[in-house]
């Protein structure tokens, strides 16, 4: 019998052990060379602590709040498509766990399970992701959808006028299953003579066009907040927040659109200081360590998604897999904060942590 996991790294290998190649290359594959993919982890190794001593930390506080949700740590579930291909309970399985331990789960456009699926599944807060395409009624009814059915916040996700180029899945001729949300809306089935049929797909239906003015059309077809994924300059920060949108997070879609766009820890202070408190910043990509968390608070974010690792626990165990590796962040850091001296994550600041660039300058 294989050894228990003991952290969220060893996930990825019974994932990889538990599902088809086509699949798991699917999962856990980036845009072109992978090198912004294998760089979102690798950036976070060159951040550094500097704890502080002699503070009590007998307890130490995890909870925090995001757009007046109270959840249990800043470790949010980001949105990634097709829960299904990993399990056969998909998304309704990732959102019990997300209750389970008192979390936001962002549900992704691209979901196996349907809106109303996963909001009658449990009872937790959730966020709806949403793609904008050519179709403007559509995102306007899934919106309506999500509303309808308690979800708190839409995610519109703004890096993808294509879809990136995923070698993988262009090899092993990845075929997307019918979205089950988009039933009666729009057919997904689309041949390709070569390759993935998911890119002939999403080239057929993303709105290349999108763009900042059409935030005020957004904002005119739902009373929920708005949150923007895929920020990763100060320009566009700026942007967000004069176009009066609620929430940015940090994203460079997990490595799998643009190859050689910066690793989103990297970006994530440029953003902070453009945002100036205005309003929330949080960030996904990399994130498989407490370590990884407290780094990113640490550097301005409320929060964190995490993304292909609540994929490989979907995958190993199901939605005991999805709460185990939820709770190994948790558990990590917790005990992050407890050694660097923080008994609430308010306290967590700047000083907590060093860079690269600081270090290189402390050199000169």
């Amino acid at each position: 019998m294989a050894a228990e996991p003991v952290n969220v790294s060893e996930f990825q290998e019974l994932a990889r052990l538990a599902l088809p190649k086509m699949y798991y290359d699917f999962y856990s594959g980036g845009a072109e060379d992978q090198q912004t993919l294998r760089e979102n982890v690798e950036a976070f190794r060159r951040i550094t602590f500097q704890p502080r001593i002699l503070i009590d930390v007998s307890r130490v506080d995890l909870s925090t709040s995001i757009l007046g949700y109270n959840i249990s740590a800043p470790i949010i579930v980001a949105p990634t498509a097709l829960h299904q291909l990993a399990h056969p309970q998909g998304e309704v399985a990732t959102a019990k766990a997300a209750a389970t331990c008192n979390t936001i789960m962002v549900l992704s456009f691209t979901s196996s399970c349907t809106i109303e699926e996963v909001a009658n599944s449990c009872n937790a807060v959730r966020f709806y992701q949403l793609y904008i395409y050519k179709r403007r009624d559509i995102a306007a009814t899934l919106v309506q959808r999500a509303e309808k059915n308690g979800f708190k916040a839409i995610v519109l996700t703004a890096d993808t006028p294509r879809l990136g180029r995923r070698e993988a899945d262009i090899k092993n001729k990845m075929i997307a299953p019918q979205l089950k949300n988009l039933e009666g809306l729009f057919s997904t089935k689309v041949t390709s003579d070569g390759g993935s049929n998911m890119e002939a797909y999403a080239k057929e239906t993303m709105d290349p066009s999108l763009s900042w003015k059409d935030i005020e059309w957004l904002r005119s077809i739902t009373k929920l907040p708005i949150l923007i994924k895929g920020v990763l300059t100060h320009e566009d920060a700026i942007k967000a927040v004069q176009v009066g949108l609620d929430g940015i997070i940090v994203s460079n879609h997990g490595a799998r659109q643009l190859d050689y766009s910066p690793a989103t820890i990297s970006v994530l202070e440029e953003v902070v200081h453009a945002v100036e408190g205005r309003v929330p910043v949080l960030m996904d990509g990399g994130i498989r360590r407490g370590t990884d968390v407290f780094k990113a608070l640490a550097l301005g974010a409320q929060a964190v998604l995490v993304g292909r690792p609540v994929i490989y626990g979907l995958a190993a165990k199901g939605e005991y897999g999805v709460r185990r590796v939820l709770e190994m962040l948790k558990d990590e850091f917790e005990l992050m904060m407890t050694l660097l001296g923080c008994s609430s994550v308010k306290d967590i600041t700047r000083r907590h942590v060093r860079t690269e660039h600081e270090r290189l300058l402390s050199m000169m």
